[in-house]
């Protein structure tokens, strides 16, 4: 799986992190589920919900471009 995200989306994905983190020491732990989502797509660059829609996108682009061409 390659990487798909980008610098700024890293950097505010790394802030919901930390936020959530504080927000599951003092309020619930369901935060933490946020927060290790976050952080680790932030760490690794890479986000399966990214990969998901990309590959969608793609796929409806090429059906376009191959109709066009049939024309």
């Amino acid at each position: 799986m390659e990487k798909n995200v980008g610098k700024t989306d890293k950097v505010i994905r790394l802030i919901v992190g930390l936020v959530a983190l504080a927000l599951a020491y003092v309020y619930s732990v369901w935060w933490l589920i946020v927060a290790v989502i976050a952080l680790i797509t932030s760490f690794t660059g890479k986000c399966l919900i990214y990969s998901l829609f990309s590959k969608k996108k793609k796929e409806v682009v090429v059906k376009k471009t191959a109709s066009k061409k049939k024309k």
